[in-house]
């Protein structure tokens, strides 16, 4: 029988078990493919979430900007705006969709849609170019900045612009020129301060300066002023016909010898001491001289002798100076700046060593190819972490009233002016070193 079903091609009928494998396989290969079909589902519906997410995202950016923002196809075509370009020309997205955009611009537009359309040619930036809208309410002028648009296969296929009303623009501008107006207000109020500072310190220094002579002559005022009473006595006694006993008595009693002895040394100390008053005098008018373009050669060392007397030695006896510069230092300049320099470093170091145990101020310089200065204290030196910022303006390590911050940022462009540097730098030894170096007088 199996050998006729062969030879009429009839199939032969399997085995039972052979036949449930097959069902099985295919069922197995049925759940198999359902549940590939089942993830893709599972990703396609979570791509269409994160699709809608990401559209639900960027539509609520283009519904929040202030700004009006149109994209166009290379030809001009609008082809989206966002909801505050409906609010300022007054239309719905599909009124403006496939607008050409030359019909928005009013006719007195500065630039229009090919100008656009030659920058991106140019391949410039479309920054700043001012539009002017035609809109219901009239026109309507924007400052606009565009961006080529590129397709999937990066071939540029429109532009995007973002345009801002230019009053809200002038508006910005109006508050950055009043701020700039206000800090410009307060440096210069700060400048102010640092100014009366150095005024307040160099009252104080003038007035002790001039407290000594002015004292010393005011005496010998005094003194003189017995002597010319006794000299008057005597000279009385003589037109009247004094006998020469009376005269002798007088002269005994008025002390006319020493009187004629000790003029001449009155005399000289009321001249010392106008003198000195008149050097001091000299002193503050060179350093009030506002002659910028005036240089003139000037000593070195009686700038910084002067600087000292005025600040430090009113303090004296708390601080000990040490001066050890040489005659003859002589730079070319003005010598009322480097004064002014001079003085605002003397205070600085007098300043650092306030509540130290040892205050000890050295000035030492030296000649050469240059004038060199080296003011040396014993306070508690520069911080490392603070060095590259002493010389910046408003930086003070003083506390809230103490300074501005103004002094040895002024000083280092002073010093700069002149041709010369200022460093700041620690001692080995402890205290802060200031190293000044101008340039030195030539002959001639």
């Amino acid at each position: 029988m199996r050998e006729d079903a062969l030879r009429y091609g009839k199939p032969l009928p399997r085995p039972a078990d052979e036949t449930d494998e097959a069902w099985i396989a295919v069922i197995r290969k049925m759940d198999e493919t359902y549940a590939e079909l089942l993830t893709q589902q599972v990703a396609v519906e979570q791509k269409n979430e994160e699709l809608e997410e990401a559209q639900t995202f960027i539509a609520g950016l283009m519904a929040s900007m202030t700004d009006i923002l149109i994209a166009c196809d290379l030809s001009g075509r609008i082809e989206q705006v966002n909801l505050a370009a409906e609010r300022a020309f007054g239309r719905s997205p599909g009124d403006l969709a496939r607008l050409p955009f030359e019909d928005l611009l009013a006719e007195e537009s500065p630039a229009h849609f090919r100008h656009l359309r030659e920058a991106v040619e140019r391949r410039a930036r479309i920054s700043d170019r001012e539009l002017v809208f035609r809109t219901p309410e009239g026109s309507f002028p924007v400052s606009a900045n565009g961006a080529v648009r590129f397709d999937s296969r990066g071939r540029s296929v429109g532009l995007v612009l973002v345009c801002r009303p230019i009053g809200e623009l002038r508006k910005a501008y109006r508050d950055l020129e009043a701020a700039h107006e206000g800090l410009k207000e307060a440096q210069q109020q700060l400048v102010h301060s640092e100014k009366m500072a150095s005024l307040g310190r160099l009252v104080a220094g003038v007035a002790h300066e001039l407290n000594n002579p002015i004292s010393f002559v005011y005496g010998n005022a005094h003194t003189l002023r017995r002597y010319s009473g006794r000299l008057t006595a005597y000279i009385d006694a003589i037109e009247r016909g004094a006998t020469t006993a009376t005269l002798a008595r007088l002269r005994e009693e008025l002390k006319i010898q020493h009187t004629l002895a000790n003029m001449g040394g009155t005399l000289d100390g009321m001249l010392e001491g106008a003198e000195r008053v008149r050097d001091v005098v000299a002193d503050l008018r060179r350093f009030s001289s506002d002659r910028r373009e005036a240089r003139e050669v000037f000593d070195l060392a009686v700038l910084a002798r002067s600087a000292l007397d005025w600040v430090a030695k009113a303090r004296a006896p708390e601080i000990e100076t040490v001066v050890d510069v040489p005659e003859g230092l002589a730079a070319v300049g003005h010598p009322g700046h480097v004064h002014q320099v001079l003085m605002n470093l003397v205070q600085n170091a007098v300043d650092a060593m306030e509540d130290r145990p040892v205050r000890r101020l050295e000035i030492t310089g030296r000649g050469g190819d240059e004038v060199v200065l080296v003011l040396r204290d014993t306070g508690s030196g520069i911080d490392p972490e603070i060095a590259a910022r002493i010389f910046d303006p408003f930086f003070t390590t003083k506390p809230i009233g103490k300074g501005t911050g103004l002094g040895l940022s002024i000083s280092y462009r002073i010093v700069k002016e002149h041709g010369g540097t200022l460093e700041a730098s620690n001692h080995p030894e402890g205290g802060a070193v200031m190293t000044l170096r101008l340039p030195a007088a030539r002959e001639g």
